[in-house]
């Protein structure tokens, strides 16, 4: 079965349930008065075994994901509501527990909305009333030990332990899986995007960085996504370099120009461009050349992009970071059809001879043609956005680009709706994200006052991290040479750390907030970074190694004993790996990919409590032997390591096994 047929289906058996319980509640409201009840108990036993029988075939579907607890008791919440008060249709919403007081693990304080509801139509309640129908709508639910009401009216959820132990066990049999997802979306992703002919920089960090995790986590719920690179690879800037390069290698056409610093060769030009009067003349004429398709003249340009793309695919490779080149030439032949298409549907409007689409609410309007024909920045925007929303049919396109832009996209998403390129049932959404700040907390850059190229900044990231690692070597080599890694194990280490402390200080903070760049801090080993973490967890494998258990071994014996989890402390940590689907949806729903590392973390704390608490291996103190061996808590550890896997990879940063 397709995840299209699967989410269609077990959304028509959740309409099917809901349906079921209000036909059971009418039945049970007209036993208490119908003379003819034994037709009537026969009829709504019936309907509870059709229930039951849905109920079940729900979960056997929902097993090839993992539950979101949230979601789950929402949904069941929701049919308590149908079935309670079917005339009004209300949000309902579960959380983890927030408050250190309750000890419950999920909350609903939905029943102080319904009572509010309630009284606006004339039936008076209060929402502890409202809490005590809903929990008598509820009925048995696996998952559960107990709901309890508190206060004035919260429904607190407490998890069943068994349940838990359950779930623990069914990530160990079946791996880590996303949660439910309504259907499956066609989305693009517009990211990094850096300008032909310049080096990609540190303004270019947080784009790719933030714009990678976004794919990946769209991905793994079983989105279909397209990562667009709409790269600056049109304009006038162009007819410069071109004429820059017939000069200086006039035998390009033949011979591969020995061209190593793009960024140099563009300043060359742009220094001529300036200074010199006939060059910038013959400028302009190569940018009509090159835009009236002169085959030698697309052949020298296509030269120039593809040596900057072999630039750029080398900081992609090294940060492991996937993208499909898209870039603003793409739409120079699509531009005339949407200026056609936009003029014909009467959505120009002439002004000093510009046309231009004015929408309400916005103070400026968009620019689509300029007064001499020529084209502008908004008519290749408007031009993609029909491309992927109308030609191609996408369900969201995701702009990641910085908060400096939000007035344009704001202007772009109300023109394209307003002249009916994006329909109701699509989304378009900025992701907006702060700028990357020196320690000086202003704007970073070298101490000359350049802009820091990207690449330079990866380089220095290894150094430093190699540089901190080998000390770590030498430390152990000085204490006995115990546990030293080899060379190979250190460059996998550094590229891992390097790398991932980069990635990680980015995405842990809030995206729309400025944040300092520090490698100081960021290749720190205590606290919230990528360095901790992944020691962590290479903290985690080490208990199975050290009981004599593989992986593999570890799986073995999962799929034939029953977990059991007893300790305060294991069930602990078991809830809060069971946390990850909602996670996972909570991520999905505001694209903040800083709710990841914050759980990431979550997770190497209350792992570290467990740790204390709770003996995994027990030791001989005379021989340093292993003498028992909790069975139970290495299949925990497990569990603990592969959420933890599975956040680093949605983050886009590798794990080694030994640091």
């Amino acid at each position: 079965m397709s995840f299209t047929q699967l989410a269609k289906q077990t959304s028509s058996a959740e309409g099917e349930i809901g349906r079921l319980t209000r036909e059971i509640q009418n039945l049970e409201d007209s036993i208490q008065t119908d003379p003819d009840i034994a037709r009537l108990e026969t009829e709504n036993n019936k309907l509870r075994f059709q229930l039951s029988h849905l109920e079940r075939a729900l979960e056997v579907e929902k097993g090839k994901r993992m539950i979101s607890f949230p979601s789950f008791f929402g949904k069941r919440l929701k049919a308590a509501v149908s079935a309670a008060y079917p005339s009004m249709d209300i949000k309902v919403e579960v959380g983890p527990n927030l408050n250190k007081n309750a000890k419950c693990d999920y909350q609903c304080s939905s029943a102080f909305l319904i009572a509010k509801e309630a009284g606006k139509s004339g039936n008076k309640t209060n929402p502890r009333e409202v809490a005590t129908a809903l929990n008598g709508q509820l009925g048995d639910i696996e998952a559960l030990e107990k709901v309890e009401i508190t206060g004035p009216g919260f429904l607190n959820f407490f998890l069943k332990p068994s349940f838990v132990c359950a779930q623990v066990q069914d990530i160990l049999m079946n791996g880590v899986r996303p949660p439910p997802c309504d259907k499956k979306s066609k989305v693009f992703v517009d990211f990094s995007s850096p300008n032909i002919a310049k080096e990609m920089h540190v303004g270019h960090l947080r784009s790719t960085i933030i714009g990678d995790t976004i794919s990946r986590l769209l991905e793994f719920l079983g989105h279909d996504v397209e990562r667009v690179n709409h790269l600056g690879d049109w304009g006038t800037q162009f007819g410069m370099l071109i004429a820059h390069l017939e000069d200086m290698f006039p035998n390009y056409a033949t011979e591969s120009p020995p061209i190593s610093d793009l960024q140099m060769f563009y300043k060359e030009a742009k220094k001529r461009f300036d200074g010199e009067p006939d060059f910038k003349q013959r400028a302009y004429k190569r940018v009509v050349d090159l835009q009236g398709g002169n085959e030698e003249i697309i052949k020298c340009w296509r030269m120039i992009c593809d040596i900057s793309m072999a630039e750029f695919n080398k900081i992609y490779e090294r940060l492991d970071i996937k993208l499909t080149p898209c870039g603003e030439s793409f739409y120079q032949s699509r531009m005339e059809g949407i200026v056609k298409s936009l003029d014909e549907g009467g959505h120009l409007q002439a002004s000093e001879g510009c046309k231009l689409i004015f929408v309400e609410g916005e103070e400026v309007p968009m620019m689509i043609v300029k007064s001499d024909g020529g084209f502008t920045y908004d008519t290749s925007d408007m031009a993609a956005i029909n491309y992927r929303m109308v030609d191609q049919g996408a369900d969201m396109c995701v702009y990641v680009v910085d908060s400096g832009q939000a007035l344009h996209f704001n202007l772009l998403f109300s023109a394209a709706k307003k002249v009916g390129l994006v329909r109701d049932d699509q989304k378009v959404v900025h992701v907006g994200f702060g700028v990357v700040l020196g320690e000086d907390r202003k704007k970073f850059k070298t101490r000359s006052g350049d802009t820091v190229k990207l690449k330079d900044l990866l380089d220095e990231g290894l150094e430093r991290a190699e540089k901190k690692i080998r000390a770590k070597e030498d430390d152990k080599k000085a204490k006995g040479g115990s546990g030293l890694l080899s060379e190979e194990e250190i460059i996998a280490c550094r590229d891992a750390v390097a790398y991932g402390c980069i990635k990680f200080a980015d995405l842990t903070c809030t995206r729309t907030n400025d944040y300092v760049f520090s490698f100081d801090k960021m290749l720190d080993d205590r606290g919230k970074t990528a360095v901790y973490l992944l020691y962590a967890l290479t903290r985690i494998r080490s208990i199975a190694r050290n009981a004599g258990y593989t992986r593999e071994q570890l799986l073995e014996h999962a799929k034939e004993s029953p977990i059991v989890l007893e300790h305060e402390a294991e069930l602990k940590l078991a809830k809060v790996l069971l946390r990850f689907p909602e996670v996972i949806e909570e991520i999905a729903e505001t694209l903040q990919p800083h709710t990841l590392c914050n759980y990431l973390y979550d997770i190497s704390t209350v792992f570290t409590y467990f740790y204390d608490k709770c003996y995994c291996i027990e030791k001989s103190r005379e021989t340093g032997e292993v003498v028992k061996v909790h069975m139970n808590r290495l299949l925990l550890c497990e569990a603990s390591a592969q959420i933890m896997e599975k956040c680093f990879e949605l983050l886009g940063i590798k794990t080694v096994s030994r640091m």
